[in-house]
């Protein structure tokens, strides 16, 4: 069962007053204790009342007074900084109040509007309003449009951002993809460019056909007619032009035969 809200107001009956107090005077005391341990702060409690000729304290006697002397030892902003009587007290609750009202009453207004601009949109009640509430209609439609402009913005950049990675991917891989295409196709060019044993003089050979054995009796015939010193000169080891027995072959980026360097990637 739910504790009845007790009215704050003064109690006439002079015995409920008594109890009532008897009964809020120990919890204030608990609260204080709980405040001071909880926290680790120094406080006290100094009660008076009309039931009893000395006022009740808390935590001691001498307690109370070392936090009294702390106290007036402060200056005096120190000492006022958070201090309130009971007309400071109340005038700051009605200022809150009235600022809590003057909230509410936007919202509500806020809310009323919008549903006057939702009934707008299914019939046109425009004629109904006054000068108040359509400048109030005009700052509900301007406040949904920055919104709405707002997100498209969000929404826009998103998406520039998200085309910006996709399209960085897509480049760096096609980048890749062709350098790896121009190798694999400049690779076996450079490779036959490289190798010099290509492109030596090879010794020209005649297809292999029916004439072969004329032709090898013409030339067998043809060298018994030659003098010996050609003999001497065709069975020489070393080639003409070139000592120390280093093989004949033509040099690198001979301009002389260009076509046996030439490639289709290089100019």
């Amino acid at each position: 069962m739910t504790r009845k809200k007790v009215k704050l107001a003064y109690i006439s009956n002079d015995a409920a007053r008594k109890a009532t107090f008897k009964k809020r005077k120990k919890g204030l005391m608990k609260k204080v204790s709980e405040l001071s341990t909880l926290c680790g702060i120094e406080a006290c409690a100094i009660i008076f009342s009309p039931y009893d000729s000395q006022p009740e304290v808390w935590p001691s006697p001498l307690g109370v007074q070392r936090v009294l002397s702390h106290f007036k030892n402060l200056p005096e902003m120190e000492q006022s900084k958070k201090m309130v009587n009971q007309e400071s007290f109340i005038r700051q609750r009605i200022v809150k109040a009235a600022e809590h009202l003057k909230k509410q009453r936007k919202d509500n207004r806020e809310k009323e509007i919008t549903q006057v601009m939702y009934q707008n949109l299914v019939a046109n009640t425009l004629h109904n309003l006054n000068m108040m509430d359509l400048n109030d209609l005009g700052w509900v439609i301007d406040q949904n449009l920055k919104e709405i402009n707002k997100r498209i913005e969000t929404l826009t950049e998103k998406n520039h951002d998200s085309k910006e990675k996709v399209g960085g991917g897509g480049s760096s891989s096609g980048g890749g993809h062709h350098d790896d295409q121009r190798h694999h196709l400049a690779g076996p060019s450079s490779s036959t460019a490289g190798s010099s044993e290509d492109y030596l003089p090879q010794r020209e050979e005649r297809p292999a056909n029916n004439n072969n054995n004329v032709e090898g009796n013409v030339d067998q015939h043809t060298l018994q007619r030659q003098p010996h010193w050609f003999m001497d000169l065709m069975n020489q080891q070393d080639p003409m032009g070139f000592g120390g027995g280093e093989e004949m072959m033509q040099p690198f980026g001979d301009n002389n035969q260009p076509h046996l360097w030439s490639s289709a990637f290089f100019p």
